[in-house]
């Protein structure tokens, strides 16, 4: 059974493969970085300078503090096609103005199924029953102006893993898990802006830098063997290209980077045989930095720039009020890093207060889990305009 409750816990990272690579060996419930609108999934997984909807609360609090209605928002996602067909994403946020506070509340629940598995004593392969795993994290915010065109937000989370409800072998506990975390964002809208050879930018610019999961280390039954949190910092920028009556584009860009430094430790073990002799094996611990230690750490692990991940995309929107919306985006991330490349292309339409979105990963190598991946998002939108 200790196999059994360790491959679930690898697999946990495979099947949240769309999260940063290096989230995957190092981190723990990696499906907090998985993009959970469909929106941003069109446009190669990209959203923190922009952020205008009710996924702000996943992409930059900040952005909370530029909406002016109720939105909501709800994606669903059969996860990694290729690979399972059991495995599933769901993400509903909604978000509400504040006049009085000039500034807007948001919250999210995101729910990730991991399957039902087959628990099988430790010296046989015969069934003892199954059970079902997953993970799910609740999400509460707020985002205010500060100043003319500059917002901050701020997220409190609670975090459940529920990966298996017993221990391995003889260990006491089971394979699950609570924690909580909090995000910083910062977007900056300037009402006024010109610059060289751009022209006139009023309110057509959007710079956001996020920095999602702060807190404390998650451990399931050894707190000697606590995993970080994905802590991500992303910074990006949204530009409102073209703005008319009837067309509008926006050009979106992301950059992101996993803060998180994780060393590992060696040291010998000598023990006596039955022999009379002595037998010698490495033990190998990892050391993991603690926030805020990490965040500066983290630059230092020689990688340099190499784990900065680029994303991002276009999107076309045609009607007034505005009706259909075409995307295109790119993923690319170091070879020696993950090496996940991919484009993505979405679509959208709008009835009224009503919009649906979708999005599709299309990946260059063959057999890759990646492969046809959808999302789908319904969402809903009463109250002002929240377009730049």
């Amino acid at each position: 059974m200790k196999a059994t409750l360790y491959a679930l816990m690898v697999a946990v990272s495979v099947f949240t493969i769309c999260s940063d690579a290096f989230a995957q060996g190092e981190t723990a419930v990696p499906f907090l970085l998985i993009s959970p609108d469909a929106r941003a999934g069109g446009i190669g997984e990209s959203g923190t300078g922009l952020a205008d909807n009710g996924s702000a609360v996943f992409w930059n609090p900040g952005g909370l503090a530029f909406l002016k209605g109720n939105y909501l928002n709800l994606t669903h996602a059969p996860w990694l096609p290729e690979f399972s067909s059991d495995l599933s994403y769901d993400y509903l946020s909604f978000t509400h103005y504040l006049p009085g506070w000039d500034g807007s509340l948001g919250a999210s629940i995101t729910y990730f199924n991991l399957g039902t598995f087959v628990r099988t004593g430790s010296n046989s392969s015969q069934p003892l029953g199954t059970w079902h795993a997953f993970e799910y994290a609740v999400t509460l915010g707020y985002g205010a102006q500060v100043a003319d065109g500059l917002g901050l937000g701020a997220n409190f989370r609670y975090i459940r893993s529920e990966l298996a409800p017993f221990g391995a072998e003889q260990e006491q506990g089971a394979g699950i898990a609570s924690d909580v975390s909090f995000d910083l964002g910062l977007l900056y809208r300037p009402q006024e802006l010109s610059l060289p050879f751009l022209g006139n930018l009023n309110d057509r610019l959007g710079f956001g830098i996020d920095l999602s999961n702060l807190g404390p280390n998650l451990y399931y039954i050894d707190q000697a063997q606590a995993d970080p949190l994905p802590t991500n910092l992303r910074v990006g920028i949204a530009v409102h290209a073209l703005k008319s009556e009837y067309n509008n584009i926006y050009l979106v860009v992301d950059l992101s980077r996993i803060m998180v430094r994780v060393r590992t430790d060696s040291s010998l073990v000598l023990s006596a045989n039955g022999s009379g002799g002595v037998d010698s094996s490495w033990n190998y611990t990892n050391i993991v930095d603690p926030l805020p230690r990490s965040l500066i750490t983290t630059w230092g692990d020689g990688s340099g720039l190499k784990r900065i991940i680029f994303s991002g995309g276009v999107e076309y929107w045609y009607g007034h009020p505005r009706l259909i919306a075409l995307r295109w985006g790119i993923y690319k991330e170091n070879p020696n890093f993950g090496g996940r490349n991919f484009m993505t292309f979405g679509a959208g339409i709008r009835y009224g207060i009503y919009g649906f979105d979708f999005s599709y990963i299309s990946t260059f190598d063959a057999n890759n889990p990646l492969s046809n991946q959808l999302r789908f998002s319904l969402g809903l939108n009463w109250g002002a305009k929240t377009e730049f």
